[in-house]
């Protein structure tokens, strides 16, 4: 029997995110550790587990978006891929937390490079795009819409974190440009702009990532949500008409299927 998922608002989002710091001291270094380290796992997922000197591409904003794409990239290397970090800022532009996780993979000598060089996405096995969060606000600009623009145009699958670039997780409307994901890992609870119609065709199959939440910070809210993660940190999603489902059990992973958007 699959289990409906509450939806997330883009408000509600940024509470849970306070209240996990302000609360429960689970600190912004913690939880972008968790969802990085997972976004490297699926990512491994989708190579058929076979990661070893398959070429990576990370697309990395210098927001906490890109800083969990930053740690799945430093987990990635550290597992014999391939690994490459294109940026949308220089490396010194960088602040917080994502500029403390840019500066290990430069003291792990991590070939890295930023848009306004004018480098294009090399060819490669899977693209990883934590260029935007759920903070957009209005379409995507400059170095960020570029990157969009070139991993749209690569053959390679794209795996997003918690959201496709470029998609309005309020509206679930994909501004122009949006990444047109193969696969999407959101975190801690779908939000609602992942679910629509627009947000569907842009999101690729949906998988749920275990950040550390507790289910009392979710009473906060006013939401009744059961142990997801017991059988899995990472977890496929259905989505049926607006509403996101977990299966059970055997029907966990058999339900994943085919994702949509670039790739085979």
């Amino acid at each position: 029997m699959a289990i409906q998922l509450p939806a997330l608002s883009t408000d509600q989002m940024r509470e849970v995110d306070r209240l996990m710091v302000q609360v429960y001291h689970i600190e912004l270094l913690q939880m972008m550790e968790n969802a990085g380290r997972n976004l490297a796992l699926l990512a491994k997922e989708l190579l058929d587990g076979d990661i070893l000197d398959r070429p990576v591409v990370v697309l990395a904003g210098r927001g906490n978006n890109g800083g969990g794409g930053l740690v799945a990239a430093r987990h990635l290397l550290n597992w014999g891929a391939w690994v490459q970090v294109l940026l949308t800022h220089r490396a010194e532009e960088f602040q917080g937390v994502p500029a403390h996780q840019l500066s290990i993979l430069q003291a792990m000598d991590l070939p890295l490079a930023w848009a306004e060089e004018g480098w294009e996405v090399p060819p490669s096995d899977l693209i990883i795009d934590a260029i935007i969060g759920y903070g957009l606000q209005g379409p995507p600009r400059g170095a960020a819409a570029n990157l969009i623009r070139l991993a749209n145009s690569s053959v390679a699958p794209i795996l997003s974190l918690d959201t496709p670039s470029g998609l309005d997780t309020a509206t679930g409307i994909p501004q122009e440009p949006c990444i047109q994901a193969t696969a999407t890992m959101t975190l801690a609870l779908p939000k609602a702009g992942l679910l629509t119609s627009e947000g569907q065709q842009v999101t690729g199959q949906l998988y749920l990532a275990d950040i550390s939440v507790p289910p009392s910070l979710y009473e906060q809210l006013g939401l009744d949500v059961p142990p997801l993660f017991a059988p899995d940190p990472i977890l496929p999603v259905e989505v049926r008409e607006g509403v996101a489902w977990l299966p059970e059990g055997d029907e966990l992973w058999a339900s994943s299927g085919e994702g949509g958007g670039n790739g085979p």
